[in-house]
């Protein structure tokens, strides 16, 4: 019998996370709930999870605080946040604090199901397609979240790794931005928009010591990914 999928979840509104963990193990999640960050962090430190679904703000410390612990001990399990604020810097600080993705309340459980069952896709069965690519001198493995230059290995979070493969997938071309937020995100948003800068803004200081390698601003359109080890007649 396969194993469940096991999320933590970090909510310190009792009702709420009631409802959440009751509507995900309806569905055969295996859900642990924490009530507070500290909570949450011990038990991520002594357990294994599939994702992270971590509210804002908490008691004891914070779902960005916890967010960027997590991050050290795991660069690629998928973060969500919950959070009741609407202002686009506190979304764009849980980016960089290593969010995938983010939940606004009030929400709707179907919504929070599909944002959920994207990540577990993406991480528990393979993408068809093409998944290891050459980078200049560097390596890229999609499966395994990874860029290997020279023997040393970088690891990416999934969020990174899509938009990267993404960019492979499409080197030299113009790609325009809401096509971008569609494919990787699954929707085109102002918000989303902003997040995708921030990991557009990672992959670059990741690829800076490969010096043909670019990702180039196309004001008013999107981006093109400079990537001259990709043979141009494939291209078309």
């Amino acid at each position: 019998m396969p194993q469940k999928t096991r999320i933590l979840l970090v909510e310190d509104d009792a009702a709420l996370g009631f409802v959440i963990k009751d509507s995900l193990e309806d569905l055969g999640y295996e859900v642990v709930h924490a009530t507070d960050g500290n909570q949450g962090w011990l038990y991520f430190s002594k357990s294994f999870f599939d994702l992270c679904l971590l509210d804002v703000m908490m008691p004891q410390k914070d779902g960005f605080t916890l967010a960027t612990q997590i991050r050290r001990k795991n660069t690629h399990i998928p973060i969500l946040f919950i959070t009741a604020k609407n202002m686009q810097e506190d979304r764009i600080l849980g980016f960089k604090a290593g969010g995938d993705d983010y939940i606004t309340k009030p929400f709707s459980m179907e919504e929070l199901i599909l944002r959920i069952e994207v990540f577990i896709k993406r991480t528990k069965g393979p993408d068809i397609g093409e998944l290891i690519f050459n980078i200049g001198s560097s390596v890229f493995d999609f499966p395994n979240l990874t860029i290997n230059s020279n023997g040393n290995e970088l690891r990416l979070t999934q969020k990174e790794a899509d938009l990267l493969r993404f960019f492979c997938l499409n080197a030299n071309k113009v790609v325009k931005r809401d096509e971008i937020l569609t494919k990787v995100w699954g929707k085109d948003d102002y918000f989303l928009g902003r997040s995708m800068d921030v990991f557009i803004t990672k992959i670059r200081k990741y690829l800076k010591d490969e010096k043909e390698i670019e990702i180039q601003t196309i004001h008013g359109v999107g981006f093109r990914f400079i990537n001259p080890s990709v043979n141009q007649d494939e291209e078309e």
